[in-house]
């Protein structure tokens, strides 16, 4: 009986929406009976009189506008209704899960509750700020290196260099891929896992094509190459690659992200923007080193002597045998050979 009367008890936001979307409903239902009466009738009389009304003909046409509006509103607040749907449903399933495990290695912070500490502590990286977005660009950066060599060693037993810039073991590419995977995802981090994966599908497989194109035109060189695998485009990307890349999207947006946007958490206010712009510029000076040292690489390899001084350090601190070491994969087409 009490639980008879709990469930008579209960109410939900959504209790009006459904109350007067029945009401529309049953207008809907009445719908046909009255454009048949106003228009089918008189246009179907008309075609079997040859007498055209014309005032018949304009009201049609307003009616049609006015159609088409509600067609448009009702399309609209279908997909708020069914995107709020997917949240609440999203929401209760990762604080279910957070809850139920008792491993804290598998239970990554919940999206929800890193919401919550954020604006509560008014923190500098709060949201998807720039401040953010440069730590994610770091963090992603150096976590991409260390997987790709566990990877590299537990499929092919040995460890090779996965680094992209010539000081410590950051690869921008993997930064860039988290930076974009947060900006296109982090809608959808309290939705369900088809959006996630559906992001991460087209943001990384784009992400990927653009770098190596971009790669190739300036340098020259490769980094990977998919010519040997089904449904691959140029050699950039392909379908495999592309899978994984949605994959990747909701496991970033739902357990990497969070653990992330946990750790930036404690990073104090005061310091934190001090800390993130010098983290910012050391990568963007490592970069630009990278750059000039993989360019006199190629020149090298072209057979191009140093004609200055700069050329001669780069020459004297990135030799060869050091840049094949630090970019294990990397091809320079014909110039290699």
């Amino acid at each position: 009986m009490s639980g008879e009367k709990k469930s008579e008890d209960r109410t939900a936001v959504s209790d009006e929406i459904l109350f007067r979307s029945a009401e529309l409903a049953e207008d809907v239902k009445k719908l046909g009976a009255k454009l048949e009466k106003k228009y089918y009738v008189p246009l179907a009389e008309e075609a079997e009189t040859k007498n055209a009304d014309a005032k018949c003909y304009e009201e049609a046409q307003h009616e049609l506008e006015v159609l088409h509006d509600t067609a448009k509103s009702i399309l609209q607040s279908y997909q708020t209704v069914t995107a709020a749907e997917d949240e609440l449903k999203s929401r209760a399933h990762d604080t279910k899960r957070a809850v139920k495990r008792k491993i804290k290695v598998f239970n990554p912070p919940v999206n929800g509750a890193i919401d919550l500490e954020e604006e509560r502590k008014a923190h500098f990286a709060r949201g998807m700020n720039l401040y953010k977005l440069l730590l994610l660009l770091a963090v992603g950066s150096f976590a991409g290196v260390i997987v790709e060599m566990l990877w590299c060693y537990l499929t092919r037993g040995y460890l090779e260099s996965r680094r992209g810039l010539v000081y410590g073991p950051f690869n921008l590419l993997y930064g860039a891929g988290a930076v974009l995977l947060t900006m296109t995802l982090y809608r959808f981090r309290n939705r369900g896992y088809v959006w996630s994966f559906l992001g991460g599908f087209v943001v990384g497989s784009l992400l990927e094509y653009l770098c190596s194109f971009f790669q190739e035109l300036l340098l020259g060189s490769r980094s990977w190459d998919y010519s040997g695998m089904p449904f691959n485009i140029n050699g950039r990307i392909c379908l495999a690659y592309s899978v994984f890349w949605g994959v990747l999207g909701v496991l970033w947006i739902k357990d990497i992200y969070p653990r992330a946007a946990k750790l930036i958490l404690k990073i104090p206010n005061r310091v934190g923007k001090t800390v993130t712009v010098c983290i910012a510029v050391f990568l963007a000076l490592d970069a630009a080193v990278t750059g000039v040292a993989l360019a006199r690489w190629s020149m090298r390899l072209d057979g191009k002597p140093a004609n200055n001084a700069i050329m001669r350090f780069v020459d004297e601190r990135f030799p060869d045998e050091r840049m094949e070491r630090i970019f294990a994969n990397m091809e320079f087409g014909e110039k290699g050979e």
